[in-house]
Order: C-alpha cells, then sequence, then structure tokens
C-alpha cells in the first residue's frame, strides 16, 4: 500500500477510525481536524475545572461484534458497565423512556387516557393516505393525541420547525420498531425467550472518563504508528482532474496553505462543504442541491451544583413548552469520575439552536444565568445552588431530514460517485443521521476500499433498527449509540 495515500478530513469517530484501520496496515495516512485542541466531534469530552461532560451523552452499545471489538482494542479496561435510566418530563410528571404503556396512561389520567386509545383507534381505521412528513407518520401509529403529548413539542424543539415540516423518512429511519399495539401486549405478557434478550432499560458501557477518552487513544495510537494528525487545519480546496482525486490542500489558522498528494480521500466534513471545495468546481446544479442541505447546531450549557445527588436519571427529555432546553445530562450517573467532588453535581442543559441566531449569540454567562433559572422551573435544583458552569457550541451538529434533502443528497452522491477516490462516511459526510457505531462502520468500509474491497459506505444505517433489544440469536446489525432526539 506504499503508493496510496490517504487524506482523512475530521477527527471524530468516522474520521478516527478510518486511520485507526488504514495503520493497521501501514498506509500513509493524514488525519485534518479544525479544531486545535480535541478530538471526536460530537463524541468529544470537555474538561472543565476536572468537571467533564459530553456534547450529548453517548452509550457504548452496538449490535455490530466488529465495532465493540474496535472500541475494546483501544480502551480495553476502561469500560464501566453502567446502569440506565431516562425519563420523559411532560406536564410536570415523569415517564419513563422507553415509554411505558400503563404507566403513562395512568399518569395522564382517565380522561386524557380515553382520549389517547379514541385517537389511536381513529388512526387504525382511518389512517391518513399519505405519509410525507413526520406528523402524519408518527399519527398513523400512535394516534394524534398521543403523538401530540410525547413527540410532538420535543421534536420541535430539537428541529426548530414544525413537525409537518420535518420528513416522513425522519421517524421511519428513528422509531420505525416502536408500535403501542406491541407495548401494550409486552406490558401483558412479556416478552418470549427473555434469555436471549439484553436490554438497554437495564444497562450499558460507558467510558470512566467520557467518550473522549476513547478518540483521544485512538488519535494517540494512530500517531504511535507513525501517522499524522494535523490539528487546527481546515480543507481549502479537494483537487482533481480527469475523474481522479489528485490531491488536498489545507490551511491552518494563520492562513498558511500546505498541499498534499492523495490518492484517496475519505472524508467526514458536511457533504454541502465537500463539493463546495472541490477544484474544479462542481456544475451548477450540484453547487444547487448543497445550498438545499440543512443543519441543526447544538450547545451545552453544563452546570457546576453544590448538591451530591439530584435525580437518578442518566438524561432526562424535557417536552415542556415552559422552558426551552430540550434534554438533560446527569453526568455523574453516566460515570462518578466524571465528577471531581462527590458533594457537587455537573448537569449538562442542551439547547438545539441555530448558529449565528437566538441562544447561539448570546454570552455564555447569560447562557449559565438561563440555565440556572430552567433547572428551577422543573424543580430538578436551586438555582442559588449552581456555582460554575461553562458552554460548549457545537456546529451542525444534526443534518436537517426536510421534504429537499433526500433529492439534493442524490444528486451529491450521483455527482461524487464520478471522482475516483473520493468517499464519504459519518454523520455529516453523508448528511445522515449517523450515530457513533454507524459512522464507525461507515468508516471501516471506506477504509477495505483503499485496501482493495468493494463496500458501499451509504448502505450502512439504510434499514437500521432504532429500538431498545438486542436478540443475540439475529444477525448483528448496528444500532443506536446515544439518546435520539424522537419522543
Amino acid at each position: 500500500m506504499s503508493e496510496r495515500n490517504v487524506v482523512v478530513v475530521g477527527a471524530g469517530p468516522a474520521g478516527l477510525t478510518a486511520a485507526y484501520e488504514l495503520s493497521k496496515h501501514g498506509v500513509p495516512t493524514t488525519v485534518i481536524e479544525k479544531d486545535p485542541t480535541m478530538v471526536g466531534g460530537i463524541s468529544r469530552t470537555v474538561n472543565y475545572k476536572g468537571f467533564r461532560f459530553d456534547i450529548g451523552g453517548h452509550r457504548f452499545f452496538t449490535k455490530s461484534e466488529e465495532v465493540n471489538r474496535i472500541w475494546h482494542e483501544i480502551l480495553t479496561d476502561q469500560f464501566l458497565t453502567r446502569p440506565r435510566l431516562s425519563r420523559i418530563y411532560y406536564d410536570n410528571k415523569f415517564f419513563h423512556y422507553p415509554l411505558r404503556p400503563f404507566e403513562a396512561l395512568f399518569k395522564v389520567g382517565p380522561i386524557e387516557t380515553t382520549h389517547c386509545v379514541l385517537s389511536y383507534l381513529w388512526a387504525k381505521l382511518f389512517p391518513s393516505k399519505e405519509e410525507v412528513n413526520f406528523e402524519q407518520w408518527v399519527s398513523n401509529r400512535f394516534g394524534h393525541k398521543l403523538y401530540s403529548m410525547f413527540f410532538k413539542t420535543y421534536t420541535e424543539k430539537v428541529w426548530g420547525m414544525k413537525c409537518t415540516e420535518l420528513g416522513a423518512d425522519w421517524a421511519a429511519q428513528r422509531i420505525q420498531n416502536l408500535s403501542l399495539g406491541k407495548a401494550i401486549k409486552t406490558a401483558l405478557f412479556g416478552r418470549k425467550g427473555d434469555a436471549s434478550i439484553k436490554t438497554l432499560i437495564d444497562q450499558f458501557e460507558y467510558p470512566r472518563l467520557g467518550p473522549g477518552q476513547m478518540w483521544e487513544r485512538c488519535r494517540d495510537i494512530v500517531e504511535s504508528r507513525g501517522h499524522r494528525v494535523a490539528m487546527g487545519r481546515r480543507v481549502h480546496r479537494i483537487h482533481h482532474h480527469d475523474g481522479v482525486l489528485t490531491g488536498v490542500t489545507i490551511v491552518d489558522a494563520a492562513g498558511d496553505l500546505e498541499k498534499l498528494p492523495a490518492t484517496d480521500l475519505i472524508s467526514s466534513m458536511p457533504l454541502s462543504e465537500v463539493v463546495r471545495l472541490m477544484d474544479p468546481r462542481p456544475p451548477g446544479p450540484v453547487l444547487a442541491a448543497a445550498d438545499q442541505l440543512r443543519y441543526r447546531d447544538f450547545l451545552t450549557v453544563s452546570l457546576v451544583i453544590d448538591t451530591p445527588d439530584l435525580f437518578p436519571d442518566n438524561w432526562i427529555y424535557v417536552h415542556s413548552p415552559q422552558v426551552q432546553l430540550g434534554r438533560i445530562q446527569n453526568f455523574k450517573n453516566w460515570s462518578p469520575e466524571m465528577v471531581p467532588d462527590p458533594e457537587k453535581t455537573c448537569l449538562g442543559l442542551e439547547y438545539f439552536v441555530f448558529e449565528g441566531k437566538g441562544l447561539w449569540t448570546e454570552p455564555d454567562d447569560k447562557l449559565i444565568e438561563l440555565g440556572a433559572r430552567e433547572i428551577e422551573t422543573l424543580r430538578l435544583a436551586s438555582a442559588k445552588d449552581v456555582s460554575d458552569g461553562a458552554v460548549v457550541r457545537m456546529e451542525k451538529a444534526y443534518p436537517v431530514y426536510d421534504a429537499a434533502f433526500q433529492a439534493a443528497v442524490t444528486t451529491l452522491r450521483i455527482w461524487l460517485s464520478s471522482i475516483r477516490g473520493v468517499q464519504q462516511v459519518g454523520r455529516n459526510g453523508q448528511h445522515r443521521y449517523n450515530n457513533q457505531d454507524h459512522s464507525m462502520l461507515t468508516a471501516i468500509f471506506a477504509a477495505r476500499n483503499v485496501l482493495g474491497a468493494r463496500h458501499d459506505v451509504w448502505n450502512v444505517n439504510v434499514d437500521a433498527e432504532y429500538h431498545e433489544t438486542m436478540d443475540r440469536k439475529q444477525p448483528q446489525k448496528v444500532s443506536t449509540d446515544s439518546p435520539t432526539p424522537v419522543a
């Protein structure tokens, strides 16, 4: 493989997995990361005065034995097995997530319960003939009442748009295996073959110092094998000629350019940005398709609270319209080692935003004040007990599944496939809601394609199951690793 020169863009789970796989075979590889100091992408772990917090929480659970093997190759004995509890906060009440039908119906009361049942039966008898948007897809399966209670508010917080504007593709990918009828049947009769089922309700694996520990260690391994991880660099141009990749020019913070020879590019940077950086530039319709792709951004307000124990959950989904925050992580419940002082708690308050607008532009101290007020509004902690805090902004955290995205992605895929040596991996690289294990699998396949295989990296997560159980009697497929913004 000495004649290959691979440039990997992005030092998140996808990019570093590709470099890790290539480093096993001695393929010259350079990883380009725009952040000057941190690797891991959205799976990083921030260290603030010894308090560690994630950009969202990241369970380490997969149906891919290959991904699981790589995790344990890299971190060996650094995993903890953690008990799992997540709940929904709605109407001043807590509901277990995944929803437990009888608990949910009991807590909403007899009148609302009757309304839910009638709404569900109506949906079964008279479903919407169209399923082009999120609201239609979910209402057909749960009834409009349950949709409005447990899906609508949170989903609109996440995406910043009405559920009628969000494509049904999102629901089909994330909640295709959820069924109210199956949930009620399970609640009544249990699951058959419980001995073969491992449920995420009970536990999951987690690095003792957070997911960033995984990717910091992976970077160190890649560098120890003689490969370069270039921090604080961005792609300036991607060069091609006669349908073949020829090189990549990168730029550092000072504006200095560096031309890298490249036979292969494995890119996890946003799909729309890749085509805009091509030299020569793509034709007009391709650039127009790139302009149609949209992204939802994200910020975490981390609060240090002078209370040892607040609530038992790993995370809470906040459906209440009283507050702007969408999800709360309790990092002490992910790993006790995330919090250096046992008399304190560290919460991560998650806000879904658009870059350059609204909360994104607020000063950090104002965001910390907002977070303190909102956890008090939810009666989870007292604002006066908040002693410190930090804010992290993450652009392009979620690729938007609107009415235009599928056609745009198809146009970009077709054009990029005409350039030999270019492969797109990861969440933003494919404009697909890949989780950590999905992203890793796309990268593994891309790296093996460099080595001579012929995998279709776009086939990962096409029919991925998003549910809360794993049947070991079934073929191993990829599933989710982190709490998903669905319900």
